[in-house]
């Protein structure tokens, strides 16, 4: 039987059959796909093969094989820093929620969510949440941050899960696609999945819930069919991004900005540290590149795992 994984819990997954059946099903063996060294071997979204076994009166199923993903994202392991735990797999896009503060999300945060969805080859949306609680001043913040990004290439809007302004751009964006939604703890996600499918309130307060209190050092996402024929995948607050398997050499192709002036370095190689004749340091120089996505890409380079948790707004 075939299926798509819309629940993992570790050692169960719950897969849905084209036919709309759902089983609870588990893995025989080890699996290593793309020598990933992943904590987890199957992600929610993954297309599986499974076939069914009755034990005890009760029909399970036992999965074999693993379809080829279109693609996943990953970030480090909660407990393992060599490995990574794959969040979710076969993503049309991924909704990053932004917050000023409470909780503040850092631009190095940000930053280091968009490389990995460029490597991943997966679109990123940032929603900026919780604008009906700014005041002028951290309003002009929104607009600046909002501008920044635009200007790379990314998709920006402004919304409060909470009022229920511009979720229907939300919606829109949504319909015909498997879309996740993703940032810290805290910064509206599971109201804004509230807001636009009203019926999942209870499983996604408690996913909330579950966080909050510490209960999974492990997250595990789950995905849910909504009424206007889309897919959500939502996942429990990431508290850090840590960039994984990436060359020093590639990290600068995944700053669209950096990879657009790349052809203008005097060489091929270039890190845009202090080589000569540096294109993306002209721009810096320039005020044509954002400083701070200049120093998100120097934290990177250096392996700083801790900036992105401690950076402040001051310095941009």
């Amino acid at each position: 039987m075939n299926g798509t994984v819309y629940k993992s819990t570790g050692s169960w997954y719950t897969v849905k059959t084209l036919n709309g059946k759902f089983y609870q099903c588990r893995i025989k063996g080890r699996f290593r796909i793309d020598d990933i060294k992943s904590t987890n071997p199957i992600a929610v979204g993954d297309q599986v093969q499974f076939e069914l076994e009755t034990k005890n009166n009760q029909e399970t199923g036992v999965i074999n094989r693993i379809e080829e993903r279109k693609n996943y994202i990953v970030r480090k392991s909660v407990k393992l820093s060599k490995q990574t735990h794959i969040i979710a797999a076969n993503i049309d896009q991924v909704f990053l929620l932004v917050t000023l503060n409470n909780p503040p999300t850092f631009t190095s945060f940000i930053d280091r969510f968009l490389v990995t969805a460029e490597a991943y080859s997966i679109k990123t949306v940032l929603l900026f949440n919780k604008i009906d609680t700014y005041d002028e001043e951290e309003l002009l913040e929104v607009k600046y941050l909002a501008s920044l990004y635009r200007k790379i290439g990314y998709e920006c809007i402004g919304i409060s899960a909470a009022t229920g302004n511009n979720v229907d751009k939300v919606k829109v964006l949504m319909e015909n696609k498997v879309s996740m939604f993703s940032g810290h703890s805290g910064v509206g996600k599971s109201t804004l999945v509230n807001a636009i499918e009203p019926s999942l309130n209870l499983k996604t307060k408690e996913i909330s819930e579950q966080h909050m209190q510490g209960q999974h050092t492990t997250t595990f996402a789950e995905m849910f069919d909504l009424s206007f024929d889309a897919k959500i995948i939502d996942t429990p607050g990431i508290k850090g991004f840590g960039v994984v398997d990436m060359e020093q050499e590639e990290v600068g192709d995944y700053f669209p900005e950096f990879f657009a002036l790349k052809q203008d370095c005097k060489f091929n190689n270039c890190l845009h540290l202090k080589e000569p004749k540096c294109a993306v340091k002209r721009a810096l120089e320039n005020d044509e590149v954002s400083y701070s996505r200049y120093r998100s890409y120097l934290q990177i380079l250096e392996g700083e795992e801790e900036n992105y948790r401690t950076d402040n707004w001051d310095n941009l």
